[in-house]
């Protein structure tokens, strides 16, 4: 078994190739959310790509020309009539190895669905081949308007990835769906669509269950055990099943700063106790349960009342530990006992180190044994490898004991794999 290259190294160029950039039009729509797209554009050209703005003649009202053209190094144009000496209308889309429009509001979405031409933004969409995302933003009335949802419906009918909205803070005093996201979040989504990696809506009509992030069992009021566990691979599986149509139920411990996955209901915990009660009120409620939490196996037996001080002698020199509940295991039992459906697809996670006993692959096939879940991801943590990092790799586990291999990508890409095995799964049954 070769050792995993290094976790975190971040994709250049095409695909991976830095000789050339990729071509990325990201047109903006006249919403409040515009002043975001400026984020977006820093996103694609860090990466090395070229980014051509293509606002509507609106979205100029909230952003300047000029702050687009500085931060693309492209000019800016509007109208089909602009340099129709370049054929802009066409050349534009032709030339594009991926469109994204943020914000797209209301208005834009039926244009799309309409197939209008009538400024430089819908022409270049209909001629367009490449992948194309959509991120709206609008108050959430319009959002949830059916002839809102029926444009929505026809664009991904074409092909067209349509991003769920965040929920929040509007306009005025409005909070609920519709907010944009987060722009890493629509630089991250995109660049799966630039990886080949489809967003459909295989998980519609189905309530997700994932948990994240490491636990905390605390030693006094200052100090706790814990993990090295940063959330970003359980936030990555919530942030793709929302995309794909399923009811998520975030179950999140200590997490770094990351943004909340959208359309996803988060619940915040932080000891394994309080995981373990959280899984166990949710669990009957879901289809699918996926354990990405790094839970710890052990808690002290007593937490101090008070901080411990080195200078009063309180202080331990040794901790006594007690072992945390098998949430996993437990949930296999509640399916077996019938108190969950038994079509409940029950997903786990190994962080293991390779050690005398075996290799990491070897631990990992002990687990699912032991555990009894239907699909196991496993992943090597040794040398500061997974656990914290933005990339990911392993193997899918599953109870006859074959495993397959999960190339290194970003969470994002890890997270899609592993909800292709879990839709198959589901339609086995």
């Amino acid at each position: 078994m070769t050792s995993n290259p290094p976790a975190d190294t971040p994709p250049t160029g095409n695909g991976g190739d830095s000789r050339s950039p990729r071509n990325i039009v990201l047109g903006v729509a006249g919403g409040i959310a515009a002043y975001k797209a400026c984020h977006i554009v820093r996103g694609f050209t860090e990466r090395g790509d070229s980014v051509r703005v293509v606002p509507t003649a609106s979205a100029l009202n909230f952003v300047g020309a000029a702050t687009f053209e500085a931060l693309s190094g492209h000019p800016v144009a509007t109208d089909v009539f602009d340099r129709v000496d370049q054929v802009q209308h066409v050349r534009i889309g032709q030339e594009a190895d991926l469109v994204v429009i943020a914000p797209a509001t209301a208005d834009l979405l039926a244009r799309l669905a309409a197939g209008r031409a009538d400024d430089l933004l819908t022409a270049t969409c209909l001629v367009a081949t490449c992948p194309v995302v959509v991120a709206p933003a609008m108050h959430t009335e319009m959002w949830n308007h059916p002839a809102t949802r029926a444009n929505v419906a026809t664009l991904r009918d074409r092909g067209v990835t349509v991003l769920e909205p965040a929920h929040g803070r509007l306009t005025g005093a409005d909070s609920g769906a519709g907010r944009l996201p987060e722009p890493e979040q629509i630089v991250a989504l995109s660049l799966l669509r630039l990886a080949g990696i489809g967003l459909p809506q295989d998980l519609s009509g189905r309530r997700v269950l994932i948990t994240a992030g490491g636990t905390r069992e605390s030693v006094d009021p200052v100090r706790y055990l814990g993990n090295r566990s940063s959330g970003r691979q359980g936030f990555a599986l919530a942030e793709v099943a929302v995309q794909r149509g399923a009811d998520v139920t975030l179950i999140a411990g200590a997490t770094d700063a990351l943004p909340t996955p959208c359309g996803a209901e988060v619940i915040r915990i932080s000891s394994a106790r309080e995981l373990a009660d959280e899984v166990d009120a949710r669990a009957t409620d879901h289809d699918v349960i996926i354990m990405a939490a790094a839970v710890a196996d052990y808690r002290p037996s007593v937490t101090a009342p008070s901080k411990l001080k080195k200078t009063s002698g309180s202080a331990p020199t040794s901790i006594e530990l007690t072992e945390n509940p098998d949430i996993l295991a437990g949930l296999v039992d509640s399916r077996r006992s019938g108190r969950i459906g038994a079509d409940t697809v029950i997903v786990g996670f190994a962080a293991e180190t390779g050690d005398g006993e075996g290799s990491v692959l070897d631990h990992a096939l002990r687990k699912i044994r032991r555990k009894g879940c239907d699909l196991l991801m496993c992943n090597d943590v040794g040398s500061g490898r997974v656990f914290g990092r933005t990339r990911n790799r392993g193997w899918l586990i599953t109870p006859d004991g074959s495993a397959t291999d999960v190339p290194d990508g970003t969470k994002l890409e890890v997270a899609s794999r592993i909800l292709d095995s879990v839709v198959r799964i589901t339609a086995a049954r």
